[in-house]
């Protein structure tokens, strides 16, 4: 009898295991950000190539983790000439730094939204962040500003055209 609890009680782990990881729908997830141009104008972009680890449980906000990155050369504003500039050293330099990921130290509920205060690392420079989300019908969808200087993108291109504040909004479909 001994052996037949011991046994529930494996399974039931494992089912609870195997609920709360998610596999990302890299096909599916994206990061899109707006940044001033021009001084006048936004400049419209995305990230793809989202990878890592999605654990979310709303039911267990101390176990739930991120530990995501996405390929920094996947940088999209559809302006091919932009984009190859973007992913030079005078802004992303994505041969030296070719991930920007994100790793969660706490998942929290703040009024009717989740929170996620994590480690940001772009361009080899990590801060700390808190990305307000909501999450439902397995999306998660986040939005936070990013000071593009605090991480050294783009500071010694001398333009004073390229807005510093960027609005950036993670999408990440799970399975």
């Amino acid at each position: 009898m001994k052996t037949f609890y011991l046994f529930i009680f494996l399974i039931s782990s494992l089912s609870f295991s195997f609920i709360q990881a998610q596999t990302i729908d890299t096909s599916k997830s994206v990061i899109e950000f707006k940044i001033k141009g021009g001084m006048v104008f936004n400049v419209k972009g995305t990230f793809n190539g989202m990878k890592g680890d999605f654990n979310f449980n709303k039911n267990d906000l101390d176990n739930s983790s991120f530990d995501i990155c996405i390929d920094a050369a996947s940088v999209n504003t559809d302006n091919e000439k932009r984009d190859t500039h973007l992913k030079t050293e005078d802004f992303f330099h994505v041969e030296k730094y070719p991930n920007i990921c994100f790793k969660s130290t706490s998942v929290s509920i703040k009024d009717k939204d989740y929170v996620t205060r994590g480690e940001l690392t772009m361009h080899g420079v990590t801060k700390t962040v808190e990305i307000p989300f909501k999450f439902s019908n397995n999306t998660f969808k986040g939005s936070f500003e990013i000071e593009r200087l605090d991480y050294k993108i783009g500071e010694d291109t001398g333009t004073l055209t390229v807005g510093s504040t960027a609005d950036v909004t993670i999408i990440c479909i799970v399975n």
